[in-house]
């Protein structure tokens, strides 16, 4: 039986070029695509729903940055909802902040999108089987830049900051002081080693962070 696999990318060409280079190997079938989270778990449950199989893919092939709802988000929810499926995360930007929020979201695997295609063929066949596959390059960065040092409420500030977030925008969106927003802007910007709010933006989006 064909491992069963869903090709979850924004972009277009590169989901249609996934899947035409998947669908050549023998042993793999690609059951459907999805250009953003959201869809990606609506299509899973009409799968789930339509087929006999007790589950509806073995694989799911996930970029990170997408709109809707990124890779990370629909990895943990789609983990809760169909634990027998594995995840393997796909991006452009190897961040080793990535690839530890990845596993931190139940992925079985994370490699970069420009790896040849039968390594890519070759790591669906080993997260099917239950082996966990990280891009070796990628999982030395992350050993040695080590956990993240944000904590999650300046993770949530330093987000609304790369939108364009004020002080004051921040502090009524949050139900928060701006002294308080102030303070985790200035702590998030000490440990990121940043001058400005959009320097601590910048190191903390460049390490996979955000």
């Amino acid at each position: 039986m064909p491992i069963r696999i869903v090709i979850v990318d924004d972009q277009t060409m590169i989901r249609e070029a996934f899947a035409s280079l998947l669908s050549l190997e023998t042993d793999i079938e690609v059951v459907g695509t999805a250009a953003h989270g959201r869809e990606t778990l609506q299509l899973l449950d009409f799968l789930s729903q339509s087929t006999g199989f007790p589950s509806p893919a073995d694989v799911v092939l996930m970029d990170i940055e997408m709109p809707v709802m990124d890779g990370i988000a629909t990895c943990e929810v789609l983990r809760a909802r169909f634990p027998n499926i594995r995840v393997l995360m796909l991006t452009t930007f190897g961040r080793p902040g990535y690839v530890q929020r990845s596993l931190d979201a139940g992925a079985s695997g994370f490699m970069v999108k420009d790896a040849p295609s039968q390594q890519l063929a070759e790591a669906v066949r080993r997260i099917a089987s239950g082996v966990r596959v990280i891009d070796p390059v990628l999982a030395v960065k992350t050993l040695e830049s080590g956990t993240c040092p944000l904590t999650d409420r300046e993770i949530e500030i330093l987000r609304h900051v790369a939108q364009g977030g004020t002080i004051a925008d921040i502090a009524k969106e949050l139900s928060l002081s701006s002294g308080t927003v102030r303070n985790h802007v200035s702590a998030a910007m000490l440990k990121t080693h940043a001058r400005t709010r959009a320097e601590a933006v910048r190191i903390a989006t460049e390490s996979g962070w955000l």
